[in-house]
């Protein structure tokens, strides 16, 4: 398993991925982004890393893919830092496991692997951020070093903030 950059070599593997999600809540938010003209999709997702064209919801960030051989099995993107509103609400790491691949330790490696490439960005805090009702998710979190630092009500849904000091 390693992390990569997005790219044209696992294009078929991606599709089947946003497929294979269907109507579920798709994370981190770039697998929302337009996928149909794929090439576009990776000069945005280039864009986002280096600080371009940003949406106004959100800050640099970089999308890295999990990939096993030619599959994609999960998905993170990495807040270089934060504004206001995404320290609030969404932290340093949004990440998914495609899910035919869940419940084999993917998340927790995929959240290892986040920490790890964000401490390399000179992050020193990583705030993580999750709904209390996701069990798994917390525990994600909390078995690569996240402290859980407060909870919010928002939507009618409690989200936890947890912190991982580096």
């Amino acid at each position: 398993m390693e992390l990569v950059k997005p790219s044209s070599r696992y294009k078929q593997s991606y599709l089947a991925y946003i497929k294979e999600l269907g109507d579920e809540e798709r994370y981190p938010f770039t697998l929302d982004l337009d996928f149909t003209h794929f090439d576009q999709l990776l000069i945005t997702l280039d864009d986002y890393s280096q600080g371009k064209n940003l949406p106004s919801f959100t800050v640099q960030n970089t999308t890295l893919w999990l990939v096993e051989g030619e599959e994609l099995v999960g998905v993170t993107n990495l807040r270089h830092c934060l504004n206001a509103q995404i320290e609030h609400c969404g932290g340093h790491v949004g990440l998914g496991i495609r899910p035919s691949s869940r419940g084999k330790g993917l998340g927790n490696l995929l959240m290892q692997l986040s920490i790890e490439k964000l401490t390399t960005m000179g992050v020193k805090h990583v705030h993580i951020h999750c709904y209390k009702s996701n069990v798994s998710s917390a525990k994600t979190i909390t078995n690569n070093g996240g402290e859980l630092a407060s909870e919010f009500e928002d939507a009618g849904q409690t989200i936890q903030r947890y912190l991982v000091n580096v």
